[in-house]
């Protein structure tokens, strides 16, 4: 008998008179949905996952799955920052598959993951986007616990994340990283900074004086950043030593492109608090 938990998430949003409303949800643990809050008026659904185990180890699964039917608009984050333990070989997983139709917009905004020395872990996650729907996401992740002088020496971090519409890749962007030595301290790898973080925005055409905009949003003092045109949206990377730093930059990128594509200016979730 196995002691690895099967986690299962299934949300299905939708826009019931101009309110966007949770359809329906199905839940496994350790996985929980909050009930959905409302702070920016009826049109945006904000939702909470929680994870009631505390942490992932290895072989534990979990899986989810967002449909956002026509004209409905949530936005998604975690109760807490995401813990993965050190494993002794098993590789644990969470996959995440996205329907997003048209005229709806996900916000998909999670609190970042820890990962452990030693853990081994895959991220995948799958977005298909009808036309006129948009998605705006972003992963943050320190690898290993630095508060207790832990690098990231053994293991491995994967994350994969693809974003298609009508059977055409957008975005694909694979990342994988060997917890070693050479690539913790690699110029090609961490550089010594434990701390990565990926901000995509998908679903609408971006001009070149928008980039100019994005990058002079930042105003970091330890990290390093990168700002990329994508074929329909744009990608921000950041690798440092600071997650308040990479978050404060997201959410400045994030006012910005709320402001421009979707007529609204940030609601900081309120379990951020």
């Amino acid at each position: 008998m196995t002691s690895n938990w099967h986690g299962h998430l299934h949300i299905c949003y939708g826009g019931v008179e101009g309110k966007t409303q949770i359809l329906s949800s199905q839940v496994q643990a350790p996985l929980k949905i909050q009930r959905p809050f409302f702070p920016e008026g009826t049109d945006v659904c904000h939702s909470v996952i929680l994870h009631t185990a505390g942490g992932v180890v290895g072989g534990d699964r979990l899986s989810l799955h967002l449909d956002l039917q026509p004209h409905s608009h949530a936005l998604i984050t975690t109760a807490a920052a995401g813990k993965i333990y050190r494993s002794t070989g098993q590789e644990a997983q969470q996959v995440v598959n996205v329907q997003v139709a048209p005229s709806a917009s996900l916000e998909w905004l999670p609190q970042e993951t820890i990962v452990f020395d030693q853990a081994q872990y895959r991220q995948q996650m799958r977005v298909d986007l009808a036309p006129g729907a948009t998605w705006l996401g972003w992963e943050i992740t320190r690898l290993g616990r630095t508060a207790r002088g832990e690098q990231f020496l053994a293991g491995a971090w994967r994350s994969h994340t693809e974003v298609w519409q009508e059977n055409r890749p957008l975005w694909l962007d694979r990342q994988w990283l060997p917890g070693s030595e050479e690539t913790f301290f690699s110029p090609h790898g961490l550089a010594g900074h434990p701390v990565v973080g990926s901000l995509a925005f998908v679903g609408r055409s971006v001009d070149s004086d928008l980039i100019d905009k994005i990058r002079a949003t930042w105003i970091g003092t330890t990290g390093q950043f990168g700002v990329t045109r994508l074929q329909t949206g744009l990608l921000c990377r950041y690798r440092g030593d600071s997650t308040m730093e990479v978050r404060q930059w997201f959410v400045a990128v994030w006012a910005v492109l709320r402001s421009l594509y979707l007529q609204r200016p940030v609601c900081l979730p309120r379990v951020w608090s």
